[in-house]
């Protein structure tokens, strides 16, 4: 697969797919710089520059700055990944969630029903509490009242909808990874005007030559940790026994592996602990009450406290997530089931307890790898005193891994293309063969 950039465009299939996936991206952008009737943006930004930090500032990179300018794409694809979260971790507490997860395609698409479902549910209650937000902002809404809440509620339900059916549209239609591929570009579009700024403040002597050629050392090590960390894993050998198949038919035994990845847990742990460590700051911001105000000091960037409990919460979740995602017992039973093991080890619940402790082990180490690109950032920007340019753990972690997602699906297809073509040949070949027979 050499050179596969240059064949892209050589694959019918390949170019249809990839020109379907820029032009839903190019109508997501287009909808996410068009305001919610009724009101004042200059007003809106400024009164969400005092937000930033916040849950109200997380969830406006997720969605591209969509929620500051109060576009009619303002809650993004975020209700649909909050569902899908949902049923994730509901389906460790219920069985019947569970069940429908191991029903092959028929209890998939239930539970994508449910998940959509859902996703409307959710978007009506965040689309009524950011309606009531706007009205506290004064001058932000020009008029203020019922007609203005039930304009927002149905605008901003009917463009998550939207956007919910943006995303699967590029799953079947396009590249694939639709959801993730709507917030990569969410958040890389801020990146050219960080850059801009950056030089800028570089022009006018505010960054050093040095400051800027740290920051973009750091950038290009971080990044390539990130790349390196992702595709890390710890390979487990199996080995699959003879078998007789068919009439007499004897299948040679197989070596192969079950790979367990270091960041099992991907970006989820950091999201988590983000969520936790900024509710303080969240509530001193709408609440003046001395103490909660102390608090909210403490569990701020560049301070110790800040720094180990969003470590320590950071290496909690990810051991968390990464047992509600995966589970030792039913990798056992399937290896069981095709009458593979791992050699040394007994099938069945030996089995389970060795993945198990394998999985605890590698989880450690990715643990604290995440620990670290959530908090370097932080350090960085604070010795060499840089506030026009910011790239944090989640959205790094967010932009390579679904960069190199995406890099290996077009290299599938591509890959597709070359068997089906191979055949082809093969299959012309023997016709003409059986023509002169």
């Amino acid at each position: 697969m050499d050179n596969w950039l240059a064949k892209l465009w050589r694959s019918p299939e390949v170019r249809e797919k990839l020109t379907v996936t820029v032009l839903l991206l190019l109508i997501y952008r287009i909808g996410a710089h068009i305001t919610v009737p009724g009101l004042d943006v200059a007003v809106l930004r400024l009164q969400f520059q005092q937000l930033q930090g916040t849950l109200f500032g997380v969830y406006d990179m997720f969605v591209g700055g969509g929620l500051s300018r109060a576009t009619i794409f303002a809650l993004g694809i975020m209700p649909y990944i909050s569902a899908s979260i949902m049923f994730q971790l509901l389906a460790a507490v219920f069985p019947t969630i569970e069940k429908l997860q191991k029903e092959g395609d028929e209890g998939r698409k239930k539970l994508t029903q449910w998940t959509r479902y859902t996703t409307v549910v959710l978007s009506l209650l965040q689309a009524y509490g950011y309606a009531a937000f706007l009205q506290s902002f004064e001058g932000a809404v020009r008029a203020p009242g019922l007609g203005f809440t039930l304009t927002t509620v149905l605008t901003l339900t009917v463009g998550a909808v939207f956007v919910m059916w943006l995303g699967e549209q590029i799953t079947d239609r396009g590249v694939g990874n639709g959801m993730s591929l709507l917030i990569f570009f969410s958040i890389i579009e801020g990146f050219p005007a960080a850059l801009a700024r950056t030089w800028e403040s570089f022009v006018l002597g505010e960054i050093g030559i040095f400051s800027l050629a740290a920051l973009g050392a750091v950038i290009i090590g971080v990044t390539a940790g990130v790349v390196a960390m992702t595709m890390a894993a710890r390979k487990i050998p199996v080995q699959i026994p003879r078998k007789v198949v068919g009439r007499g038919r004897i299948r040679e035994g197989q070596k192969s592996f079950v790979p367990l990845r270091v960041n099992s847990a991907g970006v989820m742990p950091i999201i988590f602990a983000q969520s936790f460590i900024i509710v303080p700051g969240t509530a001193a911001q709408f609440l003046s009450v001395p103490w909660l105000n102390a608090i909210s000091d403490l569990f701020q960037p560049n301070n110790w406290v800040y720094d180990v409990t969003y470590g320590l919460l950071i290496v909690f979740f990810t051991y968390f997530y990464t047992a509600i995602i995966f589970n030792p017992v039913d990798l056992a039973e399937n290896l069981k089931k095709q009458g593979a093991f791992i050699p040394g080890v007994k099938p069945g619940a030996r089995t389970a307890e060795y993945i198990d402790r394998v999985l605890t082990r590698v989880t450690l180490p990715g643990s604290i790898y995440l620990a670290l690109i959530a908090l370097i950032p932080f350090w960085i920007f604070s010795v060499f005193n840089i506030q026009t340019f910011f790239f944090g753990g989640t959205s790094l972690l967010i932009v390579v891994g679904v960069g190199l997602d995406t890099v290996q699906q077009i290299q599938q297809l591509l890959l597709v293309r070359h068997y089906d073509g191979f055949m082809k040949k093969g299959r012309v070949k023997m016709r003409g063969r059986q023509r002169y027979m």
